[in-house]
């Protein structure tokens, strides 16, 4: 088919670039009929400018093309980032962005996004087959995603047989604001950026890290889709809501290997109807183990608490990370967790399991203040040892503005800023935080 001509002068704004440049040009130039592409399309929680399949399907292995449209104003590396974020969540093969003046086409290979291709917009007619080899209608028909990421379906690759069990790790004090959360969703990204397979389940019912990982997608209760399958259901129904059925893939980190089972509020309100169920107790730990072969580590949020939910996330667990900011409230209710530790591992010992393994304290959200690291910092340490008779690990989680910014991200979708909480690893892949988890899940991994 015959194309007509473009000329950067055309575009003054970004509607004239989606319009005169992507919808008249573009996209007629590279084979794509209107039925084969949409224009915003809303997908999981991100508003895209255009999403392009070679022929119109909703299959998931078909290459597909995210446009990005922006202001003739705009500088495109200042936008990339936004388009990458889109490929690697969404796990799409190619990506255009483009000011009306400039053009450059990027392509996913694994966890990582790379230029392939760029022009300035008077070169465009000229350069018009060199798009088109690269996201061509005709060539991207041709192949599926170089390496496709199927929601469910990736978390069944057979892993070899001996000492790989999967681990079952609770994240637990009964003391509040000791970072469980970004101990939890961080210290996630760090195991999946080993090559595990991780999955987080959050049984308190402020449902933080629910949120901090990206599991809510509704701007107001109205639209709340989480209420219908969270983990209330999982404990509820012995015989029903498997894992792999309540769980999502997180979209707070680009590795991909990452899957939530999610809290709500509304969990507090069925606390005394799951305690007449004695069954309740075991079925999350049995419903875990019928998948097994499924995760590498589960990660446990547990309640500041000492309730029937931080019980059922100490018996499923194997090993224990007790976080503590080390202040003297924190160090108190240390006595409170070792002796629910204790009840907790006799009802393992009825039941025949073995006790959890306690990795230790982990000094979390402490201060950089160097007064305090050269001489009260260590004497907390020895405190919780002498007093507490409690193991310290050897790694540290320092109190970084880093860390409170990548839960504090968002994204605009429509007329609305939606949440758009981040991993450290993706928010500043090189910052002190994110070198301190990687330490945490290496320390982790070795002692489990």
């Amino acid at each position: 088919m015959e194309t007509v001509s473009f000329h950067p002068d055309y575009c003054k704004n970004e509607r004239e670039v989606e319009s005169k440049l992507i919808v008249s040009y573009l996209l007629p130039a590279l084979g794509y009929q209107i039925n084969m592409w949409q224009q915003e399309k809303v997908t999981r929680r991100f508003r895209l400018d255009f999403l392009a399949a070679p022929q119109p399907s909703d299959e998931k292995n078909v290459a597909r093309l995210i446009i990005e449209a922006k202001h003739p104003k705009i500088v495109l590396e200042a936008a990339y980032h936004q388009l990458k974020r889109y490929m690697l969540v969404l796990d799409i093969s190619y990506g255009l962005l483009t000011n009306g003046y400039e053009i450059r086409i990027y392509q996913k290979r694994t966890y990582k996004v790379h230029l392939v291709f760029r022009c300035h917009a008077s070169e465009l007619v000229q350069r018009i087959e060199e798009m088109k080899e690269l996201i061509g209608r005709e060539v991207l028909l041709q192949h599926v995603n170089p390496q496709p990421v199927p929601q469910i379906q990736c978390l069944s690759n057979p892993k070899p047989t001996g000492d790989h069990n999967m681990k079952i790790v609770a994240v637990y004090h009964n003391k509040g604001g000791v970072g469980k959360t970004t101990t939890v969703v961080n210290l996630a990204a760090a195991f999946a950026r080993q090559g595990k397979r991780v999955l987080i389940i959050d049984l308190d019912s402020q449902a933080n890290t629910t949120f901090s990982t990206g599991m809510i997608k509704f701007g107001d209760e109205a639209k709340d889709t989480l209420r219908d399958k969270y983990v209330y259901h999982v404990l509820r129904y012995s015989d029903t809501y498997p894992i792999r059925e309540v769980m999502e893939k997180a979209s707070f980190d680009s590795s991909n290997r990452i899957y939530v089972v999610s809290s709500h509020i509304r969990l507090m309100e069925h606390q005394e109807e799951l305690n007449r169920l004695d069954f309740t107790r075991m079925v999350l730990k049995e419903k875990i183990l019928k998948d097994q072969d499924k995760y590498d580590i589960v990660l446990i949020d547990t309640p500041p608490s000492l309730d029937l939910y931080a019980r059922i996330a100490l018996i499923t667990a194997n090993h224990l990370v007790i976080p503590s900011d080390l202040k003297p409230f924190a160090n108190e209710g240390l006595e409170n967790v070792r002796n629910f530790i204790k009840e907790v591992d006799g009802f393992k010992n009825m039941t025949g399991a073995a006790p959890i393994n306690i990795l230790g304290v982990l000094p979390n959200k402490i201060s950089t203040n160097p007064r305090f690291l050269s001489s009260t910092f260590a004497n907390r340490i020895e405190n919780i040892k002498k007093r507490y008779k409690f193991p310290v690990m050897d790694a540290v989680i320092y109190d970084r503005e880093d860390l409170v910014k990548c839960m504090e991200q968002t994204i605009e979708v429509g007329d609305l800023d939606m949440s758009d909480p981040r991993s450290i690893f993706d928010y500043k892949p090189h910052s002190k935080s994110s070198e301190e988890f990687s330490m945490l899940a290496n320390l982790i991994s070795q002692k489990i």
